[in-house]
């Protein structure tokens, strides 16, 4: 055996053994732990993202010619298509009855407040929910989206327009035990659509920071076991979640959130930041409906792309 074979073997076998781990975390991500810098949810983070890491890998491999590693590229694609694979396929035709919605954080250093609401009235959405609302941007939001919207609700920095009517607006109570300023950011409220009472949640979930320790989450991951005790408790039957989550659906923080509401069923929808989106903080969740054809819009003066979901209703 020439050296070179020796040499090329050797690099295909640490190309396949590089793709076996890749499976197995897609696999296996909820084993990685969070006790030692929230590695687990950091991981959940970017999921997809091991999708580029098996490009990759495919790529060195039909270079080096090795079967061994073709083969064991089998394992990552197949755990990848079938935790995201689903997204991809095109959105089932629009129905009638459908709920258009629109989640936005738009930014409290947003320089162009009309320009942004003007953007999402473009969508055509039934219900517009943002975030980061602060005057003197908030009245420009109310002023620019009324025409369309004429009833709203407005609780601290999140707010909801819709084009039907509200009743039992308040605020939610999200707010994690170690904020002690003023903090509100987190609403529910009741639409009456064609379709009946429709329970509506905006909130704005607690921001994360990635350091040299890893993942800090703490207050976002107390605010989403807050939501959920709401989310639980909330009567009606139809219910739609809008928000700024700080978290993909992906992570086992949102597991309050996720294991009670259906998440998107097809759009992967990156949009954070808006410059390079890399996940999808911004959801539209729904119970006794699927949450169809999420994507995002184009950019607006916020740092987060808008996302639009359709929601069917069981």
């Amino acid at each position: 055996m020439t050296d070179w074979a020796v040499w090329t073997r050797g690099r295909g076998r640490v190309l396949a053994g590089a793709a076996v781990v890749t499976a197995l975390l897609l696999s296996f991500h909820r084993f990685v732990p969070n006790t030692v810098g929230g590695l687990g949810s950091l991981l959940e983070s970017f999921l997809p993202w091991l999708g580029v890491v098996v490009v990759v890998l495919l790529v060195l491999a039909l270079v080096r010619r090795s079967a061994l590693a073709l083969v064991a590229l089998l394992l990552p694609v197949a755990a990848w298509t079938y935790l995201f694979g689903g997204l991809l396929l095109p959105a089932p035709d629009p129905g009638a009855d459908d709920l258009v919605v629109v989640q936005h954080n738009v930014s409290d250093e947003n320089t162009d407040p009309e320009g942004t609401a003007r953007a999402l009235v473009r969508a055509g959405p039934d219900l517009v929910a943002l975030e980061e609302l602060v005057p003197p941007a908030l009245e420009v939001y109310a002023k620019t989206l009324a025409p369309d919207y004429p009833y709203r609700t407005v609780r601290g920095t999140v707010g909801l327009w819709s084009r039907y009517p509200l009743s039992g607006s308040r605020p939610l109570d999200i707010k994690p035990r170690g904020i002690e300023e003023e903090w509100e950011r987190g609403l529910r409220t009741v639409a009456h659509t064609p379709r009946g009472e429709v329970a509506l949640y905006v909130a704005h979930l607690p921001s994360v920071r990635v350091g040299a320790g890893g993942l800090a989450s703490s207050w976002r991951d107390e605010s989403a076991g807050l939501l959920g005790d709401a989310l639980a408790a909330e009567e009606l039957r139809r219910v739609v979640l809008l928000g700024d989550l700080n978290g993909t659906v992906d992570d086992r923080a949102l597991d309050p959130l996720t294991t009670r509401l259906n998440t998107a069923e097809r759009g992967l929808a990156f949009s954070f930041p808006a410059g390079v989106p890399l996940a999808r903080i911004d959801q539209v969740m729904a119970r006794a409906g699927a949450v169809g054809a999420l994507r995002t819009l184009p950019a607006t003066g916020s740092d987060h792309l808008p996302v639009v979901a359709r929601v069917t209703w069981d």
